[in-house]
């Protein structure tokens, strides 16, 4: 994949600062890290708003991607929904927003934990998915995004800009917890990420999707965090809808449309927080073929076919959300 000269970072600096002009209206905080980090809490210490998590899923996905919050969700219960639409979804999902790099530190009184999302992952490129995107950015500025509500303790700023090669006053950590309302609307706007991700597993070539557009119902939050993260997650397995624009064969477009819903996975059909207290609370023990919108159409441009599969699953929306 071509950067194109792009850099999801640099991208972001104007969001970024945006988002810090408007601090109050967002009811998020700011505030400055022990080794210089930028910190922006979008609903730790905070209310937060939907708002917030709107503009923090535009951020994560390296400022090339439209997150809106519209009155078309399928899910008649409950008729607003997040719509994701880029033009760049390989970039802005698997290279920039995709959750995947692994932040760990045993320096405190408590391990910290954490997967890194977001623009900076371009910058350290320590997965091994960076080797199939031949994708990496050259910025002086870094922007990290963490579903948490702590921010990482000093060593692992310090490890974070040693891999992005960034100075830590020129690292900007944004992070929400999965229960606030800015964590719940930047979850559910992976809609399309998670479409690109299994493509990617099923051996789609990447570089053929040049459209995605996404959409998944807007969940009421929880004080819970297990209640939380499967709501976030049902909202996309059970009520998120996809479509990708190909380029290629139109029987590879086909192939893709049959494989991507979640339907397609043994763990498919009961609400997420029951499968994941199934396993114990082990995210390695579920089908990772779960995460998937759960109903998709695959528009193969070379032959103007489009191919549908999958469908809404409103009881489990409904046994979700409450």
């Amino acid at each position: 994949m071509s950067n194109g000269h792009y850099s999801v970072n640099r991208g972001v600096e104007a969001l970024i600062d945006r988002m810090r002009q408007d601090a109050s209206q967002l009811r998020i905080g700011l505030g400055e890290g022990a080794e210089g980090e930028k910190l922006v809490d979008a609903g730790a210490s905070v209310l937060g708003s939907i708002e917030a998590g709107r503009r923090l899923a535009e951020i994560c996905l390296g400022g090339l991607a439209d997150v809106t919050l519209d009155a078309a969700s399928s899910v008649s219960k409950f008729p607003f929904g997040v719509t994701v639409r880029t033009s760049s979804p390989v970039l802005a999902c698997l290279a920039s927003q995709y959750a995947g790099w692994q932040l760990t530190s045993d320096a405190g009184a408590k391990p910290y934990f954490s997967m890194g999302s977001g623009p900076a992952r371009a910058l350290a490129r320590r997965e091994t998915l960076f080797e199939d995107l031949g994708y990496r950015d050259e910025s002086d500025t870094a922007a990290l995004v963490l579903e948490t509500a702590s921010p990482p303790p000093a060593d692992l700023v310090r490890r974070i800009c040693q891999d992005c090669g960034v100075e830590p006053v020129n690292l900007t950590i944004l992070y929400a917890p999965t229960q606030s309302l800015a964590g719940m609307v930047q979850i559910v706007a992976r809609v399309v990420e998670v479409a690109l991700h299994k493509a990617h597993e099923l051996g789609f070539e990447l570089a053929n999707i040049v459209e995605g557009i996404g959409t998944a119902p807007l969940p009421p939050p929880h004080p819970d965090f297990i209640t939380a993260m499967g709501r976030t997650n049902d909202a996309v397995i059970y009520g998120g809808r996809v479509c990708l624009h190909v380029t290629g064969p139109a029987s590879e477009a086909e192939r893709l449309a049959q494989n991507l819903p979640s339907s397609q996975c043994k763990d498919y059909g009961r609400p997420f927080a029951e499968i994941f207290r199934q396993y114990k609370g082990d995210f390695y023990q579920i089908d990772p073929s779960l995460f998937s919108p759960s109903q998709v159409a695959v528009v193969a441009l070379e032959t103007g076919e489009i191919f549908h599969s999958g469908a809404i699953n409103d009881s489990l929306i409904d046994a979700s959300f409450g």
